[in-house]
């Protein structure tokens, strides 16, 4: 792809390493903010730098959030004693949005997954821990994709988590949704129905 502006074929390189993002789709993208008003282009540039320099992560859930304790956990409406482990802020919004579960969160910044590098040192799984003894938590669901590296991640909590509390009860979400779908992608009315009809951990592996 040919410029004729380097400050152009820079816009273009770096909107490009967003993910999804192609050069095609990212010249668009240039093209817009050219045409733009420069009032919009500013409130854009400042909405980013706010992103890097106002978020940080809730001290309880490691869910994102603008403020020491997130929006859910400093709910006290909300069921702090059941608490939904996803792997990103995205599972917490596609199950937010489905406006049935009241329980609270806990982001673990992804899966354990040995071939790719990631153990669970790099998780927030300890945060989980302390959570469940702090809170003394009575249920922890497992919304974790339904994949190899989902189930090993379910697996490896369950087991630490029995270790803290044997009486605790670990539920993962029905298998309504597909093995290898990712809940960001399901549809609210069966996401909101998997969370109704979860299983017991036990349950779960017999089905795996």
């Amino acid at each position: 792809m040919n410029f004729t502006s380097n400050t152009i074929e820079q816009a273009v390189n770096e909107f490009a390493k967003l993910p999804g993002i192609g050069k095609k789709t990212a010249l668009r993208l240039v093209i817009h903010l050219i045409q733009n008003h420069k009032e919009s282009n500013e409130q854009l540039a400042s909405a980013i730098t706010a992103i890097k320099e106002n978020l940080t992560f809730c001290k309880i859930c490691a869910n994102v959030s603008d403020e020491e304790l997130c929006t859910v956990c400093a709910n006290p409406t909300r069921n702090h004693q059941t608490v939904c482990v996803v792997e990103s802020i995205r599972e917490v919004m596609a199950i937010e949005n489905t406006n049935q579960y009241q329980g609270a969160y806990h982001v673990l910044g992804g899966v354990i997954s040995p071939i790719n590098g990631v153990g669970p040192e790099q998780l927030t799984i300890q945060l989980l821990l302390e959570q469940v003894k702090q809170k003394e938590v009575n249920e922890v669901i497992m919304a974790l994709n339904p994949t190899i590296d989902g189930d090993t991640t379910i697996f490896y909590i369950s087991k630490r988590l029995k270790e803290i509390n044997p009486d605790i009860t670990i539920t993962t979400i029905a298998r309504g949704i597909a093995f290898g779908g990712e809940l960001e992608y399901v549809d609210e009315i069966t996401l909101a129905r998997s969370l109704a009809t979860r299983l017991p951990f036990d349950n779960y592996l017999s089905q795996s």
